[in-house]
Parts: C-alpha cells; structure tokens; sequence
C-alpha cells in the first residue's frame, strides 16, 4: 500500500474541474476575448463604428494630452486612494463596535448596511440635496444661527470629488462592516481569554493577533472596493454630472462619452485599456506576492 502512486494532481477534484468548464469558457471567451478586442482597437483609428485602420500610439498620445482624462486620473487617484482608508478604517471600527455584543445589534447592522441596498443613482440624488446648499446641510446649520457656515463641497471645484466621496463611503462602508464582523466572529475565543490572561491590552489585541489573522478578509474588502473605485461613474453622474465644469470628471464617464457622444470608438478603447493597465499593476504584484509566496512556502 505504500508504494501506491499518488493520484494526478490535474485529477484531483475532476467532478468540481468539469463542473467549473462552462464558467472558465465563459470567461475566457468574454471577458479575455473582448479585453484583446478592445485593446486591439485601441490602436486604430475607429470613429462611430470599429474598423481595422490603425493609426500607432495616436489615440493614447491624444488621450494623455486631453485635459478632461488628466483631471479624471487625479480624481480617480484622489477617490480610491480615500475610499480604500476610510472605507476598510470605517468598517473595521464599527464592526469591533458590533462585535462587543450590543444590544440592537441586529437592527443597527441592517441600519448601517442598508445604503448598500440602494443603487448609486439613489445614492448620488439623495446626496445632492443633502450638499446642496440652499436647502442642505449648509442651510439647516445657517438656520440655527451660523450664518457664516459654509458647506457646499459639491459646488467647489478644489473640493468636488470629496462631495462623492462621502456618498460613496456612506453607501459602501456598511457591506464593509459586515464582512470584517463575520471575520472577527470567525476569530477563535480562546485567542481573547489568552491575550486577557497574559495582560496584554485589548488595541494590541486587535493590531498584533486579530488583524493579521483576517488577512483573507481585507484582501476580499480590497478587491470589492477596488473594483467599485475603478467602474465609478453612476455616482458622478448623478451628484455632479462631471461638474462644475470637469472638476469631478471620473475614467469610466470619459470612456462613455467618448464612445457614445463623441462617437470615437477608438479614443473610449485607448482609455479603457488604460483603465486596464492600471488594475492590472495593482493585481499582478498582489497574484504574485499572494500565491508566489505560498508556493516557494511549499
């Protein structure tokens, strides 16, 4: 019985492999499929409909001498680079509040996650008349006797983008929240009773122990806001509309206006592979850390 050969790793779990073939194809065929369609035409010089006419680097040298693109990839950095902190800072806070076993705990976690129920048009209206001044948040506060209070993040330019941001932290923040409660209620109880024993203090608890052992689930918050800061658009559109001016220009609303508006096909394909490329720089060195690292570790 020892000298039995090992089963094929390739072999290994063959019903759950074969189960998984529709999806893999799927994906394969759509997703890498259209992905080196689009970045095949990025190159050419497409205008209403796509056509095999290239033209080089063109469409890329036009877009990095676009304006509107700059002020979008700024925003862009500005937004993620603040919803990535204050979203996984927000939701790790209140789900060590939760995880104290309150009272209403079950009516204040659906309270907090409910926003995510919303869409983003919702959202974003909802919230433009929350900043507007004249009837917002400036205008209750003025009404109470500060008549020099200033708030109206959505009508500046310099702070514009921090106007969706709130939105945006608001509706996300709760799912967030959920996620890193299920990974502290997955945190075994007898790690707390050791840690009180040896008296070390709760914070240190939480930043030496707990913390690093739901890694897995702040790289599954990771990825979830990423994505969502990557495809933002729905948000601008309906808090700002771009506004005002470009000020609050994002990526995904420059690709759709130069596909649909401007009818430049080629224009909105050179901008989405840029788009791309730059989740792919954040995800390549992840992949690699992630599952290179495991593999030398075997």
């Amino acid at each position: 019985m020892a000298d039995a050969k090992k089963p094929i790793q390739l072999f290994r779990n063959l019903n759950a492999k074969v189960a998984a073939l529709p999806m893999i194809a799927t994906a394969l065929v759509i997703f890498v499929g259209c992905t080196l369609w689009t970045v095949v035409h990025s190159f050419t010089n497409s205008k209403l409909l796509p056509k095999l006419d290239f033209v080089g680097l063109a469409q890329y040298d036009r877009l990095w001498n676009t304006n509107k693109w700059l002020v979008s990839i700024e925003n862009l950095a500005i937004f993620g680079l603040c919803s990535l902190v204050l979203s996984i800072s927000i939701g790790f806070f209140l789900a060590t509040l939760l995880d104290q076993k309150i009272r209403f705990e079950n009516t204040i976690r659906t309270i907090i996650l409910y926003p995510f129920a919303l869409s983003f048009i919702v959202t974003g209206l909802a919230w433009q008349w929350i900043l507007n001044p004249e009837f917002g948040v400036q205008n209750v506060v003025r009404s109470l006797g500060w008549e020099s209070f200033v708030f109206d993040p959505l009508y500046n330019q310099d702070i514009v983008i921090y106007g969706i941001l709130i939105a945006a932290i608001w509706q996300g923040t709760g799912l967030i929240m959920v996620l890193m409660l299920a990974g502290l209620r997955g945190i075994d109880q007898e790690i707390w009773k050791a840690a009180r024993v040896d008296g070390i203090p709760k914070w240190k608890t939480y930043i030496f122990i707990v913390i690093p052992m739901m890694k897995p689930v702040f790289i599954t918050a990771l990825v979830l806001i990423t994505s969502g800061i990557v495809k933002v658009y729905d948000l601008v559109v309906a808090q700002t509309n771009g506004g005002p001016g470009i000020a609050s220009e994002v990526p995904a609303k420059y690709v759709i206006e130069s596909m649909f508006k401007n009818q430049n096909l080629g224009q909105a394909f050179a901008a989405s592979t840029m788009m791309l490329a730059t989740v792919l720089i954040i995800l390549i060195p992840y992949a690699y850390l992630e599952f290179g690292g495991k593999r030398r570790e075997k």
